[in-house]
């Protein structure tokens, strides 16, 4: 059934049609009264259209922009004065390989895709494409046009979440199975330390065996502290957020890695651009955070070098710069460097920057990497000032 509404403006649309349809007759006083009407209808019109979120655009087929309302123009970066001159593949080149299928004669589109977009800025937009039957020789086209970007990093973020928490999953299983023939072992290597004490041979004829046994039982204690280390890593206690002074955990961690930056002939410095306030953190956390991030720092620089610790602020964010001299990271390698178990170093378990991004994220904070190779790398901490957290996709 048609609705009220639509026969109120069908009736009108027929009223309009039926004057234009009379407009040689109409004198000058009903001529001036429909074009006031008609200035009406399009400035409500137009009013509606700009108050949508989604960019409006009709396009003809060689890509001129005919209408754009606010939000279009926003986004492809169209000033309102070019309407009707500007062509849309020059404008926003990214959106007119997109477009390109579209013909004067061609069949009528109906498209849905998402396109990445690098002008006026970076973003993702999705676009919706229909052929617009609107009388006349040239064929028009409608592009609804909407900013995704958010969508799109916040699907990635929770499937790379979703991944991170399967890995964790997996490696606390591996870990908790490991965990149990080695308690095992221990309790057997402490019944064969005992024995050996009350045997009653001389000391010299089990002093050996009593050593392998004691080597044997300190191994196994400090493989036990690398799995308890290890499963408090990818599994840690929700930040006890307080204030903090960043400065004085950094000073903490170098003091820490003073003896291993000496052997390997480091040159360490600290830098300070202004009094830093402080920060809402969990100390512990922080603590792995910086210690990670350095000794990723040191291990690049294999015959010694330079790491600088840089420190500054502004009205909303506290930096802390980590540059080293060392290998460097390939441009593949950067996309890849926060993945679980992916690592550009022998030997390395590829979770060190994994946890980094976790810990900063549940700090509110982000962390950035810029490195050229054989040249050196730079990691940036941001913390959130006090009062200005944003809230973070938890990833555990």
């Amino acid at each position: 059934m048609i609705s009220e509404k639509q026969n109120g403006a069908s009736r009108r649309s027929s009223s309009i049609e039926r004057i234009l349809g009379r407009l040689d007759d109409l004198d000058s006083t009903n001529l001036t009264i429909l074009v006031q009407r008609l200035a009406r209808e399009r400035s409500l019109l137009e009013t509606v259209f700009d108050a949508v979120e989604e960019g409006i655009l009709v396009i003809d087929a060689a890509g001129t922009v005919d209408y754009a309302n606010r939000a279009g123009a926003a986004i492809i970066g169209l000033n309102p004065k070019d309407v009707g001159t500007a062509v849309l593949w020059k404008l926003v080149p990214d959106l007119g390989r997109s477009l390109d299928f579209l013909r004067e004669d061609g069949p009528a589109p109906n498209v849905a895709r998402d396109v990445e977009i690098f002008y006026p800025e970076h973003r993702w937009v999705r676009l919706q494409i229909s052929r617009l039957m609107l009388g006349g020789d040239a064929a028009r086209f409608g592009v609804i046009v909407r900013d995704v970007t958010d969508e799109r990093e916040n699907t990635e973020a929770m499937l790379e979440s979703e991944r991170i928490n399967s890995v964790f999953t997996l490696a606390a299983s591996v870990a908790h199975e490991i965990g149990n023939p080695l308690n095992s072992m221990k309790i057997h290597l402490e019944l064969m330390k005992r024995k050996l004490a009350k045997l009653d041979v001389p000391a010299e004829k089990t002093k050996a065996l009593k050593n392998s046994v004691g080597v044997c039982l300190e191994e196994i204690g400090r493989l036990d502290e690398i799995l308890k280390n290890f499963l408090g890593a990818i599994r840690p206690q929700k930040p006890m957020l307080a204030k903090t002074n960043l400065m004085e955990i950094v000073f903490d961690v170098l003091a820490v890695q003073k003896a291993e930056l000496e052997n390997r002939n480091i040159r360490c410095s600290v830098r300070q651009g202004k009094e830093l306030p402080v920060v809402l953190g969990d100390e512990s956390q922080l603590r792995q955070l910086i210690f990670n991030v350095t000794k990723n720092a040191m291990e690049a620089m294999q015959d010694g070098g330079s790491l600088d610790l840089a420190a500054d602020c502004d009205d909303a964010f506290v930096y802390l710069r980590v540059r080293d001299t060392g290998c460097g990271i390939e441009r593949d390698a950067i996309s890849r460097i926060y993945e679980p178990f992916f690592t550009t170093k022998k030997g390395g378990h590829g979770l060190g920057m994994m946890i980094v991004m976790r810990i900063m994220r549940e700090h509110g904070g982000q962390v950035g990497i810029d490195s050229t190779p054989g040249e050196g790398t730079l990691v940036t901490l941001q913390f959130p000032r006090p009062g200005r957290r944003a809230p973070m996709l938890n990833v555990i």
